[in-house]
């Protein structure tokens, strides 16, 4: 799974509230606007709370993996890198614990917040901060699965007894009424005892009276 990140926009005229010392923002102050500058940064985040979807996501407080390489431009500052993390979710078939991997591709240039480049053609920092929470919160959710699965060709669950099929191939049910129609199963026969009954206590006159008239 690749992943790209992709800031928000902020106003150029908004100062900025991002705390320095958040895993997830970056200071690019050590760069100090000189074109062609790099610096190298190898840190380990703690995921953020919510990032994922009901069925599979990042569990809150798992370790992200980050290498990135900050450049200074004319524009801004161009990001690249990666980040890994740990996926954790449910087969949406037989709704057992699954585990993948995620690996997002960092490439994007953050422009100063003075710039005027276009909302759509880059994002933009926040003073010498960049806030990567944003991206990497839309970016993930966006790439998961809706329906996550423990393998491609999971079987799923026996409709009857809830078994779970992948750890029991050869696992049959005999023919038998269909449970949505067992209650009136029980039906057929009270409903023919019923005739047989009333066959019984019917005067033997009626039925040679009805014979006779047939006659």
């Amino acid at each position: 799974m690749r992943l790209r990140f992709c800031l928000p926009l902020a106003r150029e005229d908004t100062l900025s509230v991002l705390d320095p010392k958040s895993p997830l923002v970056l200071d690019t102050h050590e760069l100090s606007r000189r074109a062609g500058s790099q610096r190298e940064v190898s840190f380990v985040a703690a995921a953020p709370a919510d990032l994922g979807i009901d069925v599979i996501g990042v569990p809150e407080g798992d370790p992200i993996q980050f290498d990135l390489r900050l450049e200074a431009v004319v524009e801004g500052v161009l990001v690249t890198g990666s980040a890994v993390g740990r996926l954790v979710g449910e087969c949406a078939r037989c709704l057992t614990e699954i585990e993948d991997e995620f690996l997002a591709d960092v490439q994007e240039l953050y422009v100063y917040p003075e710039s005027e480049a276009e909302p759509d053609e880059a994002s933009r920092m926040e003073g010498d901060l960049i806030d990567l929470e944003p991206a990497l919160r839309d970016q993930v959710v966006l790439a998961l699965p809706f329906q996550p699965l423990c393998t491609d060709d999971c079987p799923g669950l026996c409709p009857e007894c809830g078994a779970r099929l992948a750890d029991e191939p050869e696992h049959r049910h005999e023919d038998g009424v269909d449970p949505r129609w067992s209650a009136l199963a029980g039906l057929v026969p009270q409903q023919h005892e019923q005739d047989q009954d009333n066959s019984v206590s019917q005067p033997a006159g009626s039925r040679d009276h009805g014979r006779t008239e047939e006659s």
